[in-house]
């Protein structure tokens, strides 16, 4: 238990400081008074910043099974703190170019692998019956710690904006974050190298492309795992999508488009009650899922922010915006963190670490065409009804063809 305790705080710890660090990027690429982003350039930024997840996924799986976790852990969050303060400097200077985006790629693609080891690791950390309530407790610990480190971030820079310029203050939050990542380094130091896999009798010496495709074909000997991995991957998407559109309205409709300050409060407000939306969801899913078993329990969180979408695409008041973030985010999170624990029940640990890379791919793939079909759709002011209406389609289509009762069985043990 107190390898799991150390597990959770590495991961919140660290996902503190990603928001942090995210807070500081959106400040300075989304909500400076000169940079006023339409739909295209919020997209874009969206992909930059996941494009890392996709590329370092495939591989990530490799370096997870064959070598210490725990190492692995300790030298990216060094990696980390070092990128940031990199990026801390050209920001000071203003730079919005290549090379900025060059080394929040690396940033971003650093902490793809750290979380993909943790949650690959956390199996051995746990008993097996109380896998649905740690990796809730992990995953959604985590997100909230996102939320929660973007409103320090936000909280920070709005003090230090009082006697610095933005680009200046937005320098002194990256370095806070890059200090940050260091102390994840060292609560990292207190698990042994082997305490999160993998075990010695595990590991391959087969080439990259084969372990990828091992791990592939053990989801495709579990296929319920393999749907829930392509829902999950649905759901995300839509709520990328949802999250564009808040940006913008926020950003240029429902604060002045020269206030950005107000347009990042606003925003700020809504994903921090989209986070209480996915505390919420992975608080009761543990006792939902007992009640309904883990299969119908997604396809009912699936669908059930159906309303609400519908409703908001009808209206599109900001407090809807803010009510449908709320139970989006909640539906959204019982989904993932049932379907984590549907996964990691599946897969030995020989092949976890290649699972969740491939999960990991297949999941930021649909946030980049998430973020994609926003920008075609959107205009500016981010004013659409048919968003909402396309991803309540989308989502109840899921639920009947890839998660239908004949497709999506349920096993006894669930």
């Amino acid at each position: 238990m107190n390898k799991f305790r150390t597990l959770l705080a590495i991961r919140w710890w660290g996902q503190i400081t990603d928001g942090i660090f995210q807070s500081a990027l959106a400040s300075f690429v989304l909500f400076s008074p000169e940079r006023q982003p339409n739909a295209v350039a919020a997209a874009l930024a969206f992909s930059v910043v996941l494009l890392p997840y996709s590329v370092v996924g495939p591989f990530a799986g490799i370096f997870l099974d064959r070598f210490s976790r725990q190492r692995i852990v300790v030298i990216s969050n060094l990696a980390r703190a070092v990128t940031l303060i990199v990026i801390a400097i050209l920001i000071k200077s203003g730079s919005t170019g290549l090379l900025l985006t060059l080394f929040v790629l690396i940033a971003f693609g650093i902490n793809r692998l750290i979380l993909a080891g943790l949650s690959a690791g956390l199996p051995l950390v746990i008993e097996r019956h109380r896998l649905i309530g740690a990796n809730a407790l992990a995953v959604t610990g985590g997100t909230i710690g996102v939320v929660i480190g973007g409103g320090i971030g936000i909280g920070a820079k709005n003090l230090l904006d009082r006697l610095h310029k933005s680009d200046f203050s937005d320098f002194i939050v990256i370095l806070v974050a890059a200090l940050c990542y260091l102390i994840a380094a060292s609560l990292a130091m207190r698990l042994k190298s082997a305490d999160i896999g993998p075990h010695e009798h595990e590991i391959t010496e087969n080439a990259g492309i084969v372990e990828i495709r091992a791990g592939f074909a053990i989801l495709r000997n579990h296929s319920d795992a393999l749907r829930g991995i392509f829902a999950t991957a649905i759901q995300r998407g839509g709520l990328t999508s949802l999250t564009l559109m808040g940006l913008l309205l926020e950003r240029n409709t429902y604060h002045a488009p020269s206030n950005p300050d107000a347009g990042l409060k606003g925003f700020a407000f809504a994903l921090a009650i989209a986070g209480v939306g996915i505390g919420i969801g992975s608080f009761i899913s543990p006792f939902l899922v007992t009640l309904f078993g883990r299969h119908l329990w997604i396809r009912i969180s699936l669908v059930s922010a159906i309303p609400f979408l519908i409703l908001f695409a009808l209206f599109g008041h900001e407090w809807l915006l803010i009510t449908t973030a709320f139970f989006v985010g909640l539906f959204g999170q019982s989904v993932k963190v049932t379907n984590d624990a549907l996964v990691q029940s599946r897969i030995d640990d020989e092949f976890r670490g290649r699972t969740f890379a491939f999960y990991d791919v297949v999941v930021n793939g649909a946030i980049v065409t998430g973020a994609l079909l926003a920008a075609v759709i959107l205009p500016k002011s981010g004013i659409s009804h048919i968003l909402p209406l396309v991803m309540s389609g989308v989502y109840a289509l899921t639920a009947m063809r890839l998660l239908g009762a004949k497709r999506f069985y349920s096993l006894p043990t669930t």
